[in-house]
């Protein structure tokens, strides 16, 4: 059994990376369906749904936890927790379903898994080309993402400005983007506290996303002296150790 489990979450052979990606597009489906599911009322099928969701994650989060060599740390990691929220989140929505949204970390744990973001480099031009522009993307992506979660979460049930998450991300870029309209004000301490969260640590993503977005591009190709990993398009020279490196070009700029 752990040797099945080994194979589809670790090893490099195609049908482990198409269970990787499998596993991607259920995140990305699952926060979809949580979005989705805001704007309707609470209905047998959405919580069978949900149920379905939670019983996945769970499977996931055991797989995961018999193939970790180190027990005790892997309670200390962050995704850890990010999972078990999630997991008490769709099994028991009474915990709050809005918390559901911190799934969205998952999806970024799994686009860092050195096997599957080599996989991505390999298959897909763009993402090779543009890996540091797509990372920085999702990084701003999952924070805004889970700041809406939160704020929905949070407000939802308090303040009447807020009914779903279409009202919470509209708030949340509006603050995220230091524009403020005012139409929509969190209430409460805590509130107030995660507004001030999503200005501070949002203003600072934006701008790491458009330093990625502007500064000139550069290619990976790990020197065979040194191990620098990121050259100009055109260099011939590693210009840490100078020595001769054959980047692979396709004569465009």
């Amino acid at each position: 059994m752990i040797k099945t489990l080994r194979h589809y979450y670790e090893s490099d052979t195609a049908e482990a990376h198409a269970f990787r990606y499998a596993l991607l597009a259920f995140d990305l489906a699952t926060v979809a369906f949580v979005i989705v599911s805001s704007f309707l009322s609470r209905a047998l099928w959405i919580e069978a749904v949900d149920a379905v969701i939670g019983v996945v994650i769970v499977a996931d989060f055991a797989a995961r936890y018999a193939l970790s060599g180190e027990k005790i740390r892997f309670w200390t990691r962050p995704a850890t927790w990010a999972d078990l929220v999630a997991i008490a989140s769709f099994l028991a929505p009474i915990a709050g379903e809005g918390l559901g949204f911190l799934r969205i970390l998952r999806t970024l744990r799994l686009l860092r898994t050195y096997q599957l973001l080599a996989r991505l480099r390999r298959d897909f031009v763009f993402f090779r080309r543009h890996e540091d522009v797509v990372i920085a993307a999702i990084n701003l992506g999952v924070f805004l993402f889970v700041m809406t979660g939160l704020i929905y979460a949070t407000q939802v049930r308090i303040n009447p400005q807020i009914n779903n998450y279409a009202d919470a991300l509209y708030f949340t870029v509006t603050t995220l983007t230091t524009t403020g309209f005012g139409d929509i004000t969190p209430k409460g301490e805590f509130g107030r506290m995660l507004s001030v969260a999503i200005m501070i640590f949002g203003v600072t993503l934006f701008l790491r996303l458009a330093q990625v977005l502007f500064r000139p591009t550069k290619v990976r190709y790990e020197c065979k002296t040194c191990g620098l990993s990121l050259h100009e398009a055109d260099a011939i020279h590693c210009k840490h150790c100078g020595a001769v490196v054959h980047i692979d070009t396709e004569g465009l700029s």
